[in-house]
């Protein structure tokens, strides 16, 4: 059985100045409320339907609101043969540690 592996905000950097991509999972309203700058946003039940945009040659940081939605979708790219890690914590961790948002309302904020 396959168990993504969890990593921390530090950690998510430094993939992501590796060259790795920062999968959000959550749904549209949250992601339209506040994200990270540069992150890609398929939703967690249409993950599956994207699954050839995502190379196997790339990694994938996946994040949600909380880590649990992220963790799940990690757990499937990897079984699908892709490269992917959750963010512990997820968005609201990303925030805590004084990272970037940007969102669609004035003040970008986590739902």
């Amino acid at each position: 059985m396959v168990e993504a592996r969890n990593v921390n905000v530090t950690e998510a950097l430094e993939l992501l100045g590796e060259g790795a991509l920062l999968l959000d999972v959550r749904e549209d309203n949250e992601w339209e409320s506040g994200r990270a700058p540069n992150a890609r946003h398929v939703a967690l039940n249409e993950v599956p339907d994207h699954l050839e945009e995502f190379s196997n040659d790339r990694s994938i940081v996946c994040v949600c609101r909380s880590g649990a939605r992220s963790g799940r979708a990690a757990k499937f790219l990897l079984e699908q043969g892709r490269d992917a890690v959750n963010l512990e914590g997820g968005m609201l961790a990303w925030s805590a540690e004084g990272e970037p948002l940007e969102g669609d309302i004035d003040e970008p904020t986590i739902i």
